[in-house]
């Protein structure tokens, strides 16, 4: 049996799903956020939210991408489930990380947009 072709489909079925259900959980719950920082305007929001999840795709699915090839040997199952879970620890981890990543940066933004509600705009 090839473990290095079943570790490969594995890895990307895997990574690929969770990468899949992170971005559509950022995005319904980030949507929140947004109007709350455009002061509602839904248009701008939606419209922010949608390139963000694309920005999260591109980097999750880029990232998947490159540490895709191992060369270490995969003689037997137990290596395969040590690469698996070695290479999809890895990926919850940076999950994880742009999510608080996210999560900081829209808590700054909104923070920085209630400073200025009530403040006069400067011309």
């Amino acid at each position: 049996m090839n473990y290095f072709i079943l570790t490969y489909i594995v890895y990307l079925l895997i990574s690929i799903a969770l990468t899949v259900w992170v971005a559509r959980v950022l995005f319904s719950n980030g949507r929140v956020f947004l109007v709350d920082i455009f002061h509602g305007n839904t248009l701008l929001a939606d419209s922010v939210n949608k390139l963000l999840v694309v920005g999260f795709y591109l980097i999750n699915v880029g990232y998947i991408s490159l540490v895709l090839k191992e060369t270490g040997v995969i003689a037997d199952a137990r290596v395969l489930i040590e690469v698996l879970s070695r290479k999809i620890g890895t990926i919850i981890l940076i999950l994880g990380a742009m999510h608080f990543l996210n999560l900081t940066i829209f808590f700054k933004l909104r923070s920085r947009a209630q400073q200025t509600v009530g403040q006069p705009h400067n011309q």
